[in-house]
């Protein structure tokens, strides 16, 4: 009689996991094409117009969780920051070649610069070109954070932070000889 119930408990067991785990791999598909999906179409539109994707995510999560907005006047400032500085740079240091090679050709210079050597005009163009290539790779980390960040954020527009979890403990089917108990912690 116990091996009776211990065979119908095991079978039952099976057979109701077998229906779970086709369930859960069926929405675990269409979840991960979804968060697939969305994280790629995120990336892509961060890449093409900045702040995009962050909209994008911002739209996509549900009603309580919306909260990617802000970030897009933050990236705009980032980047208009950057490329202001990365253009007045280069204008310093274009302005600071054409004083030295006026200098060098023996003419007189602009007045700015009256009370630089040509050693001292040289310094401030390779301070200025130094910092305009600093500035260019400050715009590109701002350009490439946002885009990581649409990516990640994207990631989490679907994930679940409900206090809802399981513990289950149930029979299962070892080997053919052996019976066990399964212990399985859900995340709703």
């Amino acid at each position: 009689m116990k091996i009776a119930l211990l065979f119908l408990a095991l079978t039952f067991s099976i057979f109701s996991y077998a229906q779970t785990a086709e369930a859960t791999a069926a929405d675990s598909l269409a979840q991960v094409k979804d968060t697939v999906h969305s994280v790629k179409k995120a990336t892509i539109l961060s890449l093409v117009l900045p702040g995009a994707g962050q909209v994008y995510n911002h739209l996509a999560m549900p009603k309580g969780k919306k909260n990617a907005y802000w970030k897009v006047p933050l990236i705009y400032a980032a980047l208009g920051g950057t490329g202001y500085l990365v253009l007045k740079e280069n204008a310093l240091q274009r302005e600071l070649k054409k004083e030295y090679k006026t200098r060098i050709a023996g003419n007189e210079g602009l007045e700015k610069y009256a009370e630089y050597d040509l050693q001292g005009v040289e310094t401030l163009y390779n301070q200025h070109l130094n910092q305009r290539d600093l500035m260019i790779i400050a715009f590109s980390a701002a350009y490439l954070l946002q885009v990581v960040d649409a990516a990640v954020e994207a990631h989490f527009v679907r994930f679940d932070i409900s206090e809802d979890l399981s513990l289950q403990l149930r029979p299962s089917y070892l080997s053919p000889n052996q019976a066990g108990v399964k212990l399985s912690l859900s995340f709703k």
